[in-house]
């Protein structure tokens, strides 16, 4: 149950930054344990981070 919360929480992050994205663009997310106990707010956070590394290191 916990681990289909997380899934769910994350794609609710990520529905709202997909339209950011490049076309083209694949996203793999992978949660670790302490995201089943983070805030919302934080997985926003860690998401927004965790996607500004993969473009400034892809050069978009």
């Amino acid at each position: 149950m916990t681990r289909n919360r997380v899934k769910r929480r994350l794609r609710a992050v990520m529905q709202s930054r997909l339209s950011t994205l490049p076309e083209g663009t694949s996203v793999v997310l992978r949660a670790l344990p302490p995201a089943a106990e983070a805030s919302f707010a934080t997985l926003e956070t860690d998401v927004d981070g965790a996607l500004r590394h993969a473009m400034s290191k892809a050069g978009r």
